[in-house]
């Protein structure tokens, strides 16, 4: 990465767990984390992962805690609502329908949508790492209006192929596809092979 540096937007979806795992990893890798969690993306943080007071050491324990900066959500003159501020890209997950909704309409409420909105602005890789099942028609209209202005859509829906043993295998799928379009190299389960199981013709 030319800067080391990620802008991680939290909000209000189900999915804390992939925040937290990626977080985690680019701490582990010495890249430093700006994040932004908006209200509803602090009572996910509590609801699915028991987080109570929102700090670094609470996102990824304490010998990581240096890499990581928490910015408070409805400052919108902080460093990262600033298109002077050089990072290699953002990632908002979980992404939120009201949030991909906002950035679509180029609303600017809190800091996420700003963050987001310089990104776009700036030509970085934004990435939006939705969760939402089924996707309505306004969703989807947002998806694509996003994504022909240079955004990511990577929908929150890990694969089976790798025969998953765990939800943490699930979490470990999606987290190494975001640093996939990252450029982040990592060594997290996500790769197919191209080998068929022997048995696979018997169960065809």
């Amino acid at each position: 990465m030319k800067h080391g540096i990620v802008v991680i937007g939290i909000t209000g979806a189900s999915g804390a767990p992939y925040a937290l795992r990626l977080l985690q990893v680019l701490a582990e890798q010495g890249i430093k984390c700006h994040v932004a969690v908006s209200k509803l993306g602090r009572r996910l943080l509590f609801e699915e992962s028991d987080i109570r007071s929102l700090s670094p050491e609470a996102l990824v324990g304490d010998e990581l805690s240096r890499f990581v900066k928490i910015y408070d959500n409805n400052d919108l003159g902080a460093q990262v609502a600033s298109g002077s501020f050089l990072h290699d890209g953002m990632v908002i997950v979980p992404c939120s329908s009201n949030t991909l909704g906002a950035i679509a309409s180029g609303l600017t409420l809190n800091l996420v949508h700003r963050a987001a909105s310089v990104t776009l602005k700036e030509g970085r890789p934004l990435i939006l790492a939705h969760r939402e099942s089924p996707l309505g028609r306004i969703d989807l209209g947002n998806m694509e209006r996003l994504a022909e202005a240079g955004a990511t859509i990577a929908p929150l829906s890990p694969g089976f192929y790798l025969a998953p043993k765990s939800i943490d295998d699930l979490v470990d799928f999606m987290v190494g596809k975001l640093l996939d379009l990252l450029e982040v190299e990592h060594e997290l389960a996500t790769r197919w092979n191209g080998e068929i199981s022997p048995n696979i013709h018997d169960r065809c």
